[in-house]
């Protein structure tokens, strides 16, 4: 067996490969989705991986404004707790329940409290008691597929993202730009040769050191993902933060830095002029503290290119770390032993 095999027992390379078919799959699952309401806004509880794509849906939603001037941003909400937030708890918000497994504790009290308040809602899960209650309390279920033995929530960004754009669509919540999310996703395998390359030398270049993931307001969404896939997949600490915020107080901090750190800053060329300046003006006076760096242009020509497209590194890059420290990027097994200590 190499040694490839050996720390990648699961095949978590082909889970990455497999990742820009996940949108179309998605959107497909939720084509005919809907629950009778007049909704003005949208609250979707999860956690973890379940909850990453919600960051992006309101980025991308945010972005129509763009390409759709009549469009108003839907209000979205994420609730990362056992109990709904106030805005949830209404008849014009729409509530996403999202849990991969189905069996996230918090996901499932606050699906409860929607149901004592008879709220309408929608569960999204591979199964579990998300899919059993949504069924029981007669609310719509969309079932995720599990495309693979030891998948990861992690890896399903995709399904969550086209699914639950689908639905906003489907409620005219959303302007329909299904047809320029599969277009987009579609080009994605052309590149995947290459960024898996571009993953593996930056992986070398933050071995030993702890990264650090910066980006533009707008793009934070992304450098949180890069940060968690960085801890999930490498099992390494990682931290994030974004521009110009990090200018008025985190950047201090590297004035007598503890650990050996490497930057990674995600640079979209559209960016505020400011903005842009501020990345080479961080990187020069971080280098004088001993601190590296790198600036990633975002490649793409829309807004959901440009996540998507930068997601795909960090899967390649947190992938490659994890085997450059000798770890299967698979499992979280700090994770499952704190689920196993809480419910005993």
């Amino acid at each position: 067996m190499s040694n490839l095999n050996k720390l990648d027992p699961s095949n978590f390379r082909q889970f990455i490969l497999d990742t820009p078919t996940q949108f179309d799959v998605g959107m497909n699952l939720a084509k005919n989705i809907k629950v009778e309401g007049n909704f003005k806004s949208l609250t979707v509880t999860g956690m973890g991986g379940s909850a990453l794509p919600v960051n992006l849906l309101q980025t991308y939603c945010n972005s129509l404004v763009e390409t759709n001037p009549d469009y108003k941003p839907l209000n979205i909400f994420i609730n990362r707790s056992y109990a709904l937030p106030p805005q949830a708890k209404s008849k014009d918000s729409l509530n996403f329940f999202s849990s991969y497994s189905g069996t996230t504790e918090e996901v499932i009290s606050s699906l409860e409290e929607a149901k004592k308040l008879n709220l309408p809602f929608i569960g999204f899960s591979s199964a579990g008691d998300i899919e059993r209650l949504s069924k029981e309390y007669g609310m719509p279920h969309i079932k995720l597929p599990i495309p693979y033995p030891n998948y990861q929530p992690r890896m399903g960004t995709g399904y969550f993202f086209g699914s639950m754009y689908q639905v906003l669509v489907n409620h005219g919540l959303a302007p329909d730009q299904t047809r320029e999310i599969r277009e987009s996703a579609a080009t994605f395998g052309n590149l995947m040769g290459s960024y898996e390359e571009k993953g593996k030398e930056l992986a070398k270049s933050l071995k030993g050191r702890t990264p650090v993931i910066y980006t533009s307001q707008k793009y934070n969404p992304s450098a949180m993902i890069w940060k968690i896939k960085m801890n999930e997949n490498a099992k390494t600490p990682a931290f994030w933060n974004y521009f110009s915020e990090l200018n008025h107080n985190e950047m201090v901090g590297f004035t007598n830095p503890q650990a050996k750190f490497f930057l990674i800053m995600l640079r979209d060329k559209e960016d505020d002029p400011r903005n842009l300046k501020r990345y080479d003006v961080t990187a020069n006076l971080l280098r004088e503290k001993g601190i590296e760096s790198v600036i990633l242009n975002l490649d793409g020509d829309n807004t959901f290119s440009k996540m998507f497209l930068t997601i795909n590194l960090a899967d390649w890059t947190s992938y490659y770390l994890a085997l450059e420290y000798g770890q299967d990027p698979t499992p979280v097994e700090m994770v499952e032993k704190l689920k196993k200590i809480l419910a005993s």
